[in-house]
């Protein structure tokens, strides 16, 4: 898109309507039942539409999911990084995730790769700037600012100057066409897995809501919204694996876990 083509459209296609009163969702839905606009076309100019009202903290990836590496880090554990995850572009912090210095993009270690170990650069000299942005920026404008900065990824801060997450140009455009998937994401665990003895594995991100409605539960919290963060609350640390917590008739047990929290639970029936 050129620069301002986002806020054109939006304004161009507002202005389709402009002298009707019907709201503009409206007037798509009955585009729709009438078959003037297939239903795909429909929800993506619904998603472009609700842009302006999403804020990066909704669809940015949170701190604790972030692949980024310190900067004191050798090339050759980078690289194993991005093999790892598969990502092209790795932020790089100094410290802690609070101090990110620059995106390192996997293009760029590919020369100093081929030269013998002794003479492999820092990471600091390979770096790219990164752009921060607060947790309350609106993805139009957002949008609008990656593509005319040219920058794939942003640092998103709270309101504390600290690192809330990360939010790439693929998260954004995700929110319009629905999930872009890659090789990489192919090969990744699904978020729940049957076992064979009838017990799943679930991962830790996934939501209260949809922890509910896939085992009939009620959870719910005011300070969390993913099963990791409610056993977590519940526990008052982040518990070592192979704890358990007795949730309605299930039971989750920590499969995998870190100290900074939950990757996997295990759920099966209490006795």
């Amino acid at each position: 898109m050129d620069e301002g083509s986002t806020g054109s459209f939006l304004s161009a296609f507002r202005n389709l309507f402009r002298k009707s009163d019907t709201p503009l969702e409206e007037c798509l839905r009955e585009a729709l039942d009438e078959g003037d606009i297939p239903l795909e076309d429909i929800r993506i100019l619904t998603n472009v539409l609700e842009l302006e009202d999403k804020l990066a903290s909704e669809v940015m990836v949170p701190r604790p999911d972030m692949v980024s590496i310190e900067m004191d880090s050798t090339l050759v554990e980078v690289a194993e990084l991005i093999v790892q995850h598969g990502h092209s572009r790795i932020p790089v912090y100094r410290e802690n995730r609070d101090h990110i210095v620059g995106v390192l993009h996997a293009k760029d270690i590919v020369g100093p790769l081929l030269l013998p170990q002794a003479e492999h650069p820092k990471l600091l000299s390979l770096i790219r700037p990164t752009y921060f942005v607060p947790e309350t920026a609106n993805l139009k404008t957002l949008l609008h600012d990656m593509q005319t900065r040219k920058s794939h990824l942003v640092i998103v801060t709270d309101e504390y100057g600290g690192t809330a997450g990360m939010l790439t140009l693929e998260n954004v455009l995700e929110e319009i066409v629905g999930e872009i998937g890659d090789e990489h994401d192919a090969m990744r665990p699904e978020d729940v897995q049957v076992l064979p003895d009838g017990s799943q594995l679930v991962s830790g991100r996934l939501s209260l809501d949809e922890i509910n409605e896939r085992f009939g539960l009620e959870l719910d919290s005011e300070q969390v919204e993913t099963i990791g963060g409610l056993i977590c609350e519940v526990a008052g640390s982040i518990p070592p694996v192979g704890e358990s917590f007795v949730l309605g008739p299930w039971r989750f047990l920590v499969h995998e876990a870190d100290p900074k929290h939950i990757e996997t639970l295990r759920v099966e029936h209490a006795e």
